[in-house]
This record gives C-alpha cells, sequence and structure tokens, in this order.
C-alpha cells in the first residue's frame, strides 16, 4: 500500500464539498483577482508623472539643504496620492470580477475602503501642511474605527478570541457573565478587545511604515515583498479554507487586497528607486502601512492566532525599526518624536556605503522574514508538526538584528558623549544620507 504525504492528504481533502462551506481553490481566486493587479499596476504607473508635476507646479517639493536633506535636486512629494489612485480604482475594478457566480465570494469590504480614503486624506493634509502630531493620530484612529464599524469587528475579534479563548475557556468568562447578570459576556469581551487591538494594529503599523520610509525606494520596495506573501497566505487559504463558514467570504479578498497594495507599490517603484524623481510623502507611507496592517488582521479572521503571527513576521523589518527608536530614545532620555540618524536603514547605508546597496540589503531582510512568515502559514494549515521550528528562526533573526543595530546605535552614543573615556572605541560614523528626506513631523 502505497502511503501518501500528509501535504497530499490535506489538499485531497480539502478539495471536497464540506458540510460547512464548499471549496473554491487558490487557482480560481487567482484568476478571478489577476485584473486587480493589472489595474493598481498601470493605474500608478501613468498617474505618478501626472501627480508629480501638479506637486512641483503646487511647489509641494522638498529641496535640498546638504545638511539632513542630501539628495541633489529638489523632489516632489504627494506619491501616496498616485498609490492610493492605484488601489482605490483596482479594488472598485474587482467588484465587476471576482464574486461571479454562485461562490458568495466578497470582494472587499467597505470598512477598508473607507478607512483607505480616511488614512491617505490625513496623510495628504500633512504633506500639504505639517499636521500636529496628535492631529495624525485622531486620523489614524477614525480609520481604525471605521474597521470596527460592524456589529461582528470582523478584523478584531478573531484576534482576540484566540489570543484570549485560553482564559476564557478557564472560566473567567462564565464568572465575569455571572458577576455582572450577564452584560459582560465572552463575546462582548472579545469585541471591546478586538477594537482595541485593532486601534493599536493600525497606529503602529501606519507610524512603523513612516519611519522606514528614510531612503529611495525602501519601503516601495519592502512593502512590495511583503505584499507578495500575503498573496501567498491569501492562495494557501483559498487552497484549504470552504467557503461558507464564519468569515469564510474573505477568502477571496485577502488575495484581492493584497494583489491591489502589490500592483500599485510595483507601479510606483520605478519611480521611487534611486534616485526618486518622487517621494511617498506621509499619505504613501501612512496608506501603505493601513493596508498592510489589515492584510495582517484579515489572516486571523479564522481565529487561527498563528496565522496571525505568520503575518507579525512578514511585516518584522518595520517593527523591528520602531521597537529601536523607542530603546534608542529612552536609553538617550530624548522625547519619541525626536529625529536621529540610526534607523535600520541609516546603519544599512553606513555599512555598505549606498543608499541602492543599503536599500537592496534591507530588500533581502525583508525576504527572509517574508518566506517564514508563509512557511510558517504553509505548516499551520497543513498541519505540519514543525511551527515551532519556524516561530525559533524568526525569533532568532529578529534578535540577532536587533542586536546588531542597537550596538551600532550605543556605540555612536558612546562616542558623543563628554564621557566616553570608559566607552569602547568607535570610528566617526559618516554622515546621514537620506537619499529621501524625513517627512514632516516624521521621527
Amino acid at each position: 500500500m502505497i502511503e501518501q504525504d500528509p501535504l497530499s492528504n490535506a489538499l485531497a481533502s480539502a478539495a471536497s464539498a464540506t458540510d460547512e462551506g464548499i471549496l473554491v481553490g487558490a487557482m480560481t481566486v487567482l484568476n478571478e483577482a489577476a485584473p486587480v493587479f493589472l489595474v493598481a499596476f498601470l493605474v500608478t504607473l501613468v498617474a505618478t508623472p501626472f501627480v508629480r508635476l501638479m506637486a512641483v507646479q503646487a511647489g509641494i517639493i522638498d529641496k535640498p539643504d546638504q545638511a539632513r536633506k542630501l539628495h541633489k535636486y529638489p523632489v516632489a512629494y504627494l506619491g501616496g496620492v498616485a498609490v492610493f489612485l492605484g488601489v482605490l480604482v483596482a479594488l472598485g475594478v474587482s467588484y465587476a470580477f471576482v464574486g461571479l457566480g454562485e461562490r458568495d465570494l466578497v470582494p472587499i469590504p467597505w470598512e477598508i475602503l473607507a478607512g483607505m480614503t480616511a488614512i491617505a486624506f490625513v496623510g495628504f493634509l500633512d504633506d500639504l501642511d505639517s499636521m500636529h502630531p496628535w492631529g495624525k493620530i485622531a486620523g489614524q484612529l477614525v480609520a481604525a474605527a471605521l474597521l470596527c464599524y460592524s456589529p461582528e469587528n470582523a478584523f478584531g475579534t478573531p484576534i482576540a478570541r484566540g489570543l484570549l479563548f485560553p482564559l476564557m475557556n478557564g472560566g473567567t468568562g462564565d464568572w465575569l457573565a455571572g458577576a455582572t447578570s450577564g452584560i459582560v459576556t465572552e463575546d462582548v469581551i472579545y469585541y471591546w478587545v478586538g477594537i482595541v487591538l485593532v486601534a493599536g494594529m493600525i497606529l503602529g503599523a501606519c507610524n512603523a511604515a513612516n519611519l522606514i520610509d528614510g531612503l529611495d525606494g525602501l519601503l516601495t520596495g519592502t512593502s512590495s515583498i511583503m505584499a507578495m506573501g500575503f498573496v501567498a497566505v491569501g492562495l494557501l487559504l483559498a487552497a484549504t479554507l470552504p467557503v461558507g463558514v464564519e468569515h469564510g467570504q474573505f477568502v477571496a479578498a485577502r488575495v484581492v487586497l493584497a494583489l491591489a497594495l502589490l500592483g500599485a507599490l510595483l507601479g510606483f517603484l520605478p519611480w521611487n528607486f534611486n534616485p526618486a524623481v518622487i517621494f511617498l510623502g506621509d499619505c504613501g507611507s501612512l496608506l501603505i502601512g493601513y493596508l498592510l496592517a489589515v492584510c495582517i488582521m484579515m489572516q486571523a479572521q479564522e481565529d487561527s492566532i498563528s496565522l496571525f503571527f505568520a503575518g507579525l513576521i512578514i511585516f518584522a523589518l518595520p517593527i523591528m525599526d520602531t521597537m529601536l527608536a523607542i530603546i534608542r530614545r529612552k536609553l538617550a532620555g530624548l522625547p519619541m518624536s525626536s529625529a536621529d540618524a540610526n534607523h535600520i536603514h541609516h546603519q544599512a547605508k553606513r555599512l555598505t556605503g549606498s543608499v541602492r546597496k543599503a536599500v537592496v540589503l534591507l530588500y533581502g531582510v525583508t525576504a527572509a522574514f517574508t518566506l517564514l512568515g508563509v512557511g510558517l502559514a504553509a505548516l499551520q494549515l497543513f498541519e505540519r508538526p514543525r511551527v515551532l521550528v519556524v516561530y525559533s528562526v524568526a525569533l532568532m533573526l529578529f534578535a540577532g538584528l536587533i542586536c546588531v543595530a542597537l550596538k551600532a546605535a550605543l556605540l555612536e552614543r558612546w562616542q558623543a558623549s563628554p564621557k566616553s573615556d570608559a566607552a569602547p572605541e568607535a570610528s566617526p560614523s559618516a554622515p546621514a544620507d537620506t537619499a529621501k528626506p524625513a517627512d514632516p513631523a516624521k521621527a
């Protein structure tokens, strides 16, 4: 008797209809969603030079000052407007291609469209005239609130359920329901904790993307790689998850959103790669952070917290850069809003000696994390017993890069300190090269 491997068995068992729903299949979803990618790519590619021309005519440009802004000529902002147009048109077109027939596939929930419009508008206003940081935070919270508008809170509740289920299953939920006469039930707790998680994800991802947008093509390229990872995870879910189960209609939406983002970013990258002729601005960086956060949260729609963590691994580079920025500023006694030249991309630039080499290096780091995230998702979906191995490798890579970057930042701090006699010797760091300058109000 020939023994089949576990992957073949999993695919064979998933290929049939179940009592819970009907399997659509990865190729069906990909065939329907492919036009979304093409539309996003073409719209952004064509719209970018027109947006640049309007920005230059309106004086929305960043001029070099030979201090921190070392680019050689004035460069326009507002590239995020072109990315927004590409994603928006593509998602609109998705309604004509996705969900045809009797498969009951939902292309994109309206809450996502409303939220991305709100976040892009906030970034656009900040690019026109720098907003107060609290104003930007308020705008991001509005975008998060739009995601939580539906009574089911489909984006945060599954994550909260996956995180809190062990606690609730231990009797805490029943005790709270009894103590509050049924007012505070498990569902109520999951809903409100889910709202907090959505707000935290949107704030964290938007600002992490904003921080790492410091070199030509860096955020655009790394986010493209992450979007590829989310397309892969979405297709894995389509291959294994029957439509008809709770939130199973999002099988197509995951792939559609990631493909729209990927197409728009690849359409913008030729204009943004070194030497850039247009920058994303806050409109672009906040929008990209928002869409990546939604992609991460949509991985947990089946209450599989492992898939949510897989999304976080894919997004590891911006998370790591933000963590390091917080640690550096705490150690230096500086406010969180203060800027410095010790972000990961600054250190990569000093290490490699050029913007292009630094960006390509960080593309490689992002690709490594993306492969780990997709690998974790595949192991989880096909029930392979090696999930902890992927977690361990990702954690070691994450911790190793943090240690290297933190050590470099500490050496620079010790060298600059008046009491550097006891500090180890370090060679002077090169001036920070920001081929793409820090956006206004960006830390």
